[in-house]
């Protein structure tokens, strides 16, 4: 009897262990930075109407950094605090869809290519590679000056 009672109560440790983890993974992701799910072109006019710059991530499905970037950076509170509130951002892999003549109008020749655009579509900065968490609030700091 004792057996069975130590074994429910190491399982309801478990699941509650396991919910609690569950949890904390949401949270941080609801932190991080919220892209804009739409087309270049709507970014575009959403950043005419609330005179903001774009933040553009040029990916690739099968790109490391890419999913490094997507798992560990974007969803930091600290990246997603600032960029939230000075960015349109944008996430667009540029092997499919109009990713593919972005790529070439932005010339992407690596992955990750990010990229600051004004409301014109013109690019005012890029950076290429993996950037972690500071280096990413940097180069949005830079873009803003």
């Amino acid at each position: 009897m004792k057996m069975i009672i130590l074994f429910t109560t190491l399982i309801v440790a478990f699941l509650f262990i396991k919910a609690t983890i569950k949890s904390n993974k949401t949270e941080d992701k609801d932190e991080g930075i919220k892209f804009f799910e739409g087309s270049m072109q709507e970014a575009l006019e959403l950043a005419r109407k609330e005179d903001k710059l774009i933040f553009l991530d040029a990916y690739a499905s099968w790109c490391g950094p890419c999913k490094l970037m997507q798992n560990k950076v974007f969803p930091a509170a600290k990246v997603g605090e600032f960029y939230n509130e000075n960015f349109i951002n944008l996430k667009i892999d540029m092997e499919k869809g109009e990713g593919i003549a972005l790529s070439e109008k932005y010339e992407v020749k690596a992955y990750p290519s990010l990229f600051i655009i004004n409301h014109n579509g013109m690019p005012k900065m890029s950076a290429v590679g993996y950037q972690n968490v500071n280096q990413l609030v940097k180069f949005g700091k830079e873009a803003l000056k």
